[in-house]
């Protein structure tokens, strides 16, 4: 079975979860002898790993001819606004400052460059619609050229890339959901961003979903028929901290970390409160928030308010062994978020070997056992339970140990497996 997917991005270009997330899981599929897949980004820039899969960019793909009518392709699109710097996981308060530009209708023909191909950034810049627009239409010249059976696509900006390819080849679409705006912005969603959502989710033959917190708000939400949507979870890449990446521990304090987006969706600033009710308690911990986002600025004033900044920090977006070299250094790890359609990173911190606190309104809760639970809103139940892990060794060890063994468990290759049966299912229900 051969599979034409879409996807934004892969590492070790990431900006949060995506990539992450779609790495393993085609890794997980390159083990299964019957599926063969075809991975593309917008843009390729060479370093990343293909010795499991072929990766293409969208950049490096001739489109059929010198100038591409948008309506041929994009109905759906022609009245898109370009030019506003909309985010995969950008808040609301942040997306009213973006001012409003051209119609897409105004631009109906795209020219491409002396090679034939169209020209892509590949991030998530002030031209990301185009971007989309521009990736939905060499999808169609990737639809024509190549042989498939099914075609899958992640998350929102390459539903319009997987709704062309299968006008193109009709063949069955797979869509896969993780995270909807409805996570991203708290509820008030960008219509341009829900009606391209909307417009995915009916087009596909099937839908996968993370968990079920998101596939309820497919469902709820979305109005789509609950019969085909599928829950399949995350996993987690085998590994931890390596040795060459340990970082010596210089400090004899206790340290809680945060590491994620600091945006409203991940809420930031329940953990500060809970730091200070802990420094309340306890003088030997320091609170760490890794990570970057719209809310920085506000939670380094917030925390400046509480006099607490001698005791938190701020260390900027991490990448890569950065990141497992402050998970090393950590004794607890908080996610405290709003709403997280599943959420990788306790799962990278507990096989790193020490506990985590999550919100009950992530989707990795519907997973784990062996982890703390609590609401993201209830500040003190969190402080209670990261005064209890550090002050308690023995749940500490606790947590630690059993965590670990729970995590190791959750392989890649059961998920892919699982969306291995997706296919079928959608193969059979196109035919």
């Amino acid at each position: 079975m051969k599979v034409l997917m879409f996807g934004w991005e892969f590492p070790p270009h990431i900006s949060g979860g995506l990539g992450t997330a779609c790495y393993g899981l085609t890794r997980g599929l390159s083990g299964l002898s019957d599926v063969d897949v075809l991975f593309v980004v917008p843009k390729v820039f060479g370093d990343e790993d293909q010795s499991q899969i072929r990766l293409i960019g969208a950049d490096h793909v001739p489109v059929l001819s010198k100038e591409v009518h948008m309506e041929g392709f994009l109905k759906s699109l022609e009245k898109i606004e370009v030019g506003v710097n909309i985010y995969p996981y950008i808040d609301p308060e942040t997306f009213k400052k973006f001012p409003v530009s051209q119609w897409l209708e105004n631009n109906r023909y795209i020219t491409t460059n002396t090679l034939g191909t169209l020209d892509f950034k590949g991030g998530y810049g002030a031209d990301l619609l185009q971007e989309i627009s521009k990736y939905a239409i060499v999808a169609s010249t990737i639809a024509y050229e190549n042989e498939f059976d099914v075609i899958h696509a992640h998350d929102w900006l390459t539903y319009p890339a997987g709704m062309v390819a299968r006008e193109i080849s009709g063949k069955p679409l797979v869509i896969h959901v993780h995270a909807t705006d409805f996570d991203r912005s708290g509820g008030e969603v960008n219509p341009v961003v829900f009606d391209i959502e909307k417009s995915g989710m009916e087009a596909a033959d099937q839908i996968i979903t993370v968990s079920n917190l998101t596939r309820n708000i497919v469902i709820e939400k979305y109005g789509i028929d609950p019969e085909k949507v599928i829950t399949v979870y995350n996993a987690v890449e085998p590994g931890g901290i390596k040795d060459d990446v340990a970082a010596e521990r210089v400090l004899s304090d206790k340290i809680v970390t945060f590491l994620g987006r600091i945006t409203m969706q991940k809420g930031p600033e329940y953990f500060v409160e809970a730091a200070n009710l802990v420094l309340k308690k306890m003088s030997d911990v320091r609170f760490v928030m890794a990570g970057s986002g719209d809310m920085m600025s506000k939670m380094i004033r917030r925390a400046a308010r509480l006099g607490i900044t001698d005791r938190f920090h701020f260390t900027g977006f991490l990448r890569g062994e950065e990141v497992y070299k402050m998970l090393y250094m950590s004794d607890v790890y908080v996610m405290p978020s709003v709403s997280e359609p599943f959420g990788i990173s306790p799962l990278e911190a507990m096989q790193s070997n020490f506990p985590v606190i999550i919100s009950n309104q992530s989707g990795v809760a519907e997973v784990l056992r062996h982890a703390i639970k609590v609401d993201f809103w209830d500040t003190h139940a969190m402080a209670d339970a990261i005064y209890g892990i550090l002050s308690y060794p023995a749940l500490h060890k606790f947590f630690s140990v059993h965590g670990k063994d729970e995590v190791d468990a959750l392989k890649w290759e059961n998920s892919a497996y699982q969306v291995r049966e997706v296919y079928y299912k959608a193969i059979g229900i196109r035919k």
